[in-house]
């Protein structure tokens, strides 16, 4: 039995091989990476030195929902900044600044709100940077996942993960779209 599992095993990790294409282009890498979808090839991940527009929509990834975290962290911001300005200035200790009396909210709005965008701009950014670090996996003593270090420089890297049938249609693909690299890995 354990013999028949280990060449079940072997066998199926045969099948499956990684292989990376190396672009030095973002147009072709675009390019490339619309024509493998095309074809029906999964894309496992791709690595950028920097952003490229357009990316996404192109290898088919969902808008993320950052933006909605962000937009919660600032108003749980403003909601907080709102909170302790109106026990601070209203309950805890009314101050009666150049002969203005500060006994309501209703009075003392307009001249919070600049605190109140700077609250809700703290929360927010600080916020999404941890929400972006924990999310990504982005944390100290985590080892990289970056399969080649050149992506960290200049060159763009799309990983696949294939099987026998798909890897050589894959690598004329690649090829074809102006990879200036092609390796495969176990």
């Amino acid at each position: 039995m354990k013999r028949i599992v280990t060449t079940i095993l072997k066998t199926k990790m045969k099948m499956s091989k990684a292989v990376h294409g190396l672009y030095n282009d973002d147009h072709q890498l675009i390019a490339g990476v619309k024509a493998l979808r095309e074809a029906g090839i999964s894309i496992k991940e791709i690595y950028n030195p920097y952003p490229v527009h357009g990316l996404d929509a192109a290898a088919g990834i969902p808008r993320t929902r950052l933006a909605i975290c962000s937009f919660i962290y600032g108003m749980t911001g403003v909601s907080l900044g709102l909170l302790m300005m109106t026990y601070m200035m209203i309950w805890d200790w009314p101050m009666d600044i150049g002969g203005k009396p500060s006994f309501s909210l209703i009075e003392n709005i307009t001249a919070w709100v600049p605190i109140l965008f700077e609250s809700g701009v703290f929360c927010a950014a600080h916020g999404i940077a941890i929400t972006f670090l924990l999310r990504s996996w982005v944390l100290p003593g985590v080892s990289s996942k970056n399969p080649d270090l050149r992506t960290t420089d200049d060159l763009h890297l799309v990983e696949l993960s294939l099987n026998g049938e798909e890897l050589d249609n894959a690598k004329a693909i690649l090829k074809s779209s102006g990879a200036v690299e092609i390796n495969e890995c176990e």
